[in-house]
């Protein structure tokens, strides 16, 4: 038999990922095409040969995702495998009729596919949706098991947005290997306060290689998941994260559904700005479709470097990119300190918006009177340089992981806002890890 010709949907991760563990140097099929979305430059590149196998001397070419009755069309595709995270049901179903109208049958890769065992005990952090805590959470979690005398390697989800061959297996441990690697903004916010806190941090694209180095040098692999997807590794301890801002979202959006219905631990968090309604419809439904888990309740408390330099002042808010972009939301904790601590005004960033970030307003129409930190190159970089430079405000709210100051020159007073993982009552995420790892 021929093999099946697959087209792979993805966004330079989960489909990279199922392409390595299940699909690469498998004669059974033959993956024609990748096709990207949500992430800026990743179509019209090509899948290296060095990562692909002995199966594609070429490499595999990657297409935009609008492409895809096309391509299913003129390579003869047979099925389409869709392999990216936070979006609605609806969307996957959209793209599920797209696929089967062009003749393509439609596939969604379950764990025993695409989950690699590890040698070392493995905790996982992962959410229903993009934005919901999970960066905080697994610093709080890396925290306790330093604490208890393990020595931890955090493996990041994958963000390979460079030369793929060069990023196969990346290990930092210092911000020069951020500058080595050329990191995006993206990039450093979720690494920078992992080697603030003294970890090391492993990522890149061939994760089964990234699991086999990490574990050299770890007694405990802790999995920090991205968006709201499943975890690479099978996990001795799940943690899933929830968000009350955005209730039903858990029940509502791929594969977040799933990672809450393979869950060993909840955690429900910012119930300290939440609707109480919205968090008891949060925990009835994570309770209706996995009633074993244990749900925890947290807050995201903020701190602020100056909090009385907000009071009376214009401020242009800059929130993390991706939270606002796929993950939907129309804030973040700089406009909470904002709103807190008495800002006069918030002023709108979108007519000093230039370039990429014009762009990403008209993609993204939902989000609010607050800057995405796009930063997936250096040229978007400058870009978002140039448009909180260009702003009429007194004040800059630097909401995101990292402190951009460090990436640009702001031509105005800003202020950082920052935020972390408290639970709230009992049990303790301590006393979870103690039980199991103690």
């Amino acid at each position: 038999m021929s093999p099946i010709r697959t087209i792979i949907m993805g966004a330079a991760g989960r489909d990279f990922h199922n392409f390595n563990v299940f699909f690469r140097d498998n004669p059974d099929y033959e993956v024609v095409a990748f096709t990207a979305t949500q992430i800026p430059n990743i179509e019209g590149r090509t899948y290296p040969p060095e990562l692909a196998g002995k199966q594609y001397p070429k490499g595999i070419p990657i297409y935009p995702e609008s492409e895809l009755t096309r391509l299913i069309k003129d390579l003869k595709v047979d099925q389409v495998v869709f392999a990216y995270s936070d979006v609605s049901h609806e969307y996957v179903m959209h793209k599920a009729s797209e696929a089967i109208a062009a003749g393509a049958d439609f596939r969604l890769m379950g764990l025993n596919s695409t989950m690699i065992t590890s040698s070392k005990p493995v905790v996982s952090v992962c959410a229903v949706r993009t934005g919901c805590g999970k960066s905080q959470t697994t610093r709080r979690v890396s925290l306790i098991l330093r604490d208890m005398g393990y020595k931890v390697a955090v493996i990041r989800h994958p963000m390979p947005y460079g030369d793929l061959a060069k990023q196969a297996v990346q290990r930092f441990a210092t911000y020069e290997d951020l500058d080595k690697y050329e990191c995006t903004i993206e990039e450093r916010e979720e690494y920078e306060p992992h080697l603030d806190n003294g970890m090391i941090v492993y990522a890149g694209v061939d994760y089964e290689a990234i699991l086999r180095r990490a574990e050299q040098e770890a007694d405990i692999i802790l999995w920090d998941g991205g968006n709201n997807d499943l975890p690479f590794y099978k996990s001795d301890l799940h943690i899933v994260v929830a968000d009350p801002h955005r209730p039903g979202h858990e029940v509502k959006y791929h594969p977040g559904e799933a990672n809450a219905r393979i869950a060993d631990v909840f955690i429900i968090n910012k119930v300290d700005t939440a609707e109480p309604e919205a968090v008891l419809e949060v925990r009835e439904n994570l309770h209706s479709i996995n009633p074993d888990a244990l749900i925890l309740e947290a807050a995201s408390p903020i701190f602020v470097e100056n909090p009385d330099a907000i009071r009376g002042k214009r401020v242009l808010v800059v929130e993390d990119g991706p939270t606002l972009t796929h993950g939907g939301m129309a804030y973040g904790a700089g406009w909470v300190a904002a709103k807190r601590f008495g800002a006069a005004e918030i002023v709108d960033p979108r007519p000093y918006a230039v370039g990429s970030i014009r762009e990403t307003y008209a993609k993204y129409p939902n989000t609010g009177a607050v800057l995405p930190a796009m930063g997936y190159g250096k040229e978007q970089i400058r870009e978002l340089e140039e448009t909180i430079n260009r702003a009429d405000a007194d004040l800059v709210i630097v909401g995101t992981p990292i402190d951009l100051r460090r990436l640009m020159k702001i031509n105005k007073p800003s202020d950082r806002v920052r935020y972390e993982l408290q639970i709230i009552g009992a049990p303790t995420l301590e006393d979870i890890l103690r039980k199991k790892f103690g």
